[in-house]
């Protein structure tokens, strides 16, 4: 088995062009602290678009990277959670909802230990942050370490999984559970479609969305949808954000979120090798992280990961992308990656077949290749599936969708998401993972190419 990060093809002739495309995309979105995901539609700083951008910004400016990731982790609330989105005082209120004046953090999440001089959201995204932080710090190890960069987020790195693998354990069974559909980052999904059932929407016309400023309706979530996303921030909100297990009238484990915990965590044990600490607790802690996903979360009759309904206890018969995402985790059983590889390639995601992967299952009954996470291709669930394929051997498979994502990339203006099939824009363009994790996949592909590996789960290089 090689390495999750793998030493990848040669370069396309017209990867220059591309380059330079990416690179102005993030040199655009640049604010002077942090990096932007679009200039229009998402106008603040998000919590995992800031660690998929920094992986891709370590290849123009290490510096910079790092200030990516530590303008995030400034953020921090004292109880360990990184907010999803860190909102910008220079940003009118109207640009963008739900804006500060609705979280309303700093008075709000006192119990909870939010900044007072920070605005942020209360609600939190999937665990990517150590994994970058540790790839910032490979690209460039002199300038980290002169910089002191990994001593000065280890500690709020470790503090953001002890609070995921603590407060947010809400099933009792060891995964971190999201207490709203943004949290994973896979907002609109299919999955997401049962427990929200649940959800009275908040009264229309009591908020105004400015999604819609930016985007199509068609390519966007329904206002029922919205609604009912209005209405669990606000109750949340209202709690004091407190993480209470049976409160939550939505709580899920999803395989996506604690697959990155598992990766993060090996990339934490790698950290705490370089800075003096001991490795041997977060070597441990991503052994039982995941024996837990295996345990709660794998569906042999799917053939992949399911995410589980925590308030009514059972997996959620939902086909998505972030069931095939675990690939990453380095030592799954065998059987697994076998059923995981064919499940991937099969009727249901056609890998090999389209472009790129869909979000969601191409034959589920709420596929739409448009609308948010509801069948659209997107670049970070698909880097992320790449390094997957090649941890596990499937290196032309690797390949192919290495150069799938740059051409779409490229012809579609570095677009939020794209048609599955045809690869046409769709969302927002120009934005900041897409532009990012091209450059990581060119610079990759390069003459020195690869990165430094990550350990497996008893320490050793894989």
């Amino acid at each position: 088995m090689t390495s999750l990060l793998e030493t990848p093809v040669p370069a396309a002739a017209d990867d220059l062009t591309l380059r330079h495309g990416a690179a102005r995309v993030l040199l655009a979105n640049w604010t002077g602290g942090s990096t932007v995901p679009s200039r229009g539609l998402y106008p603040h700083q998000w919590s995992w678009d800031s660690a998929f951008i920094a992986i891709g910004l370590r290849h123009l400016s290490v510096r910079r990277a790092q200030r990516e990731l530590e303008s995030l982790l400034g953020a921090q609330w004292s109880d360990g959670r990184v907010p999803h989105i860190v909102f910008s005082p220079s940003v009118p209120l109207d640009a963008y909802f739900p804006s500060p004046d609705f979280w309303r953090s700093s008075t709000a999440g006192t119990g909870a230990g939010a900044p007072a001089g920070t605005e942020t959201s209360g609600i939190v995204q999937p665990p990517v942050h150590a994994l970058a932080a540790w790839l910032v710090h490979v690209s460039d190890p002199e300038t980290s370490r002169s910089r002191g960069f990994l001593p000065r987020v280890y500690e709020r790195l470790v503090a953001w999984h002890d609070y995921l693998t603590g407060s947010r354990d809400l099933g009792g069974g060891g995964l971190a559970a999201m207490v709203h559909p943004w949290e994973p980052g896979m907002d609109n999904s299919p999955c997401w479609d049962g427990p929200l059932q649940r959800v009275e929407p908040a009264v229309p016309g009591s908020y105004r969305r400015a999604d819609l400023d930016h985007g199509q309706a068609s390519e966007r979530p329904t206002d029922l949808d919205y609604g009912r996303y209005v209405r669990l921030a606000a109750d949340y909100r209202d709690s004091g954000y407190a993480d209470v297990r049976g409160t939550h009238s939505f709580a899920v484990e999803d395989p996506c979120v604690n697959a990155l915990l598992i990766v993060s965590e090996h990339a934490l044990a790698r950290i705490a090798e370089e800075t003096g600490a001991d490795p041997a607790p977060h070597r441990a802690r991503a052994e039982r992280l995941t024996a837990a996903l295996v345990e709660r979360l794998w569906s042999p009759a799917d053939g992949m990961f399911l995410c589980r309904d925590l308030v009514g206890g059972e997996l959620i018969a939902e086909r998505s992308v972030a069931g095939l995402v675990p690939l990453i985790v380095p030592g799954l059983p065998q059987d697994i990656v076998d059923a995981l590889l064919s499940t991937a390639e099969g009727r249901g995601f056609r890998l090999g077949e389209v472009p790129m992967a869909p979000s969601y299952d191409f034959e589920g009954h709420a596929f739409d290749p448009s609308r948010y996470w509801r069948g659209p291709a997107w670049f970070n669930t698909n880097w992320l599936l790449e390094r997957g394929l090649r941890q596990y051997g499937r290196t032309r498979a690797a390949d192919a969708l290495r150069g799938a994502m740059l051409g779409a990339a490229g012809v579609s203006s570095f677009a939020e998401y794209v048609d599955p099939v045809t690869a046409e824009a769709r969302g927002t363009r120009a934005f900041g993972w897409t532009a990012a994790l091209t450059l990581d996949l060119l610079a990759a592909s390069g003459p020195a190419g690869g990165d430094a590996t990550l350990p497996t789960s008893n320490g050793a290089r894989s």
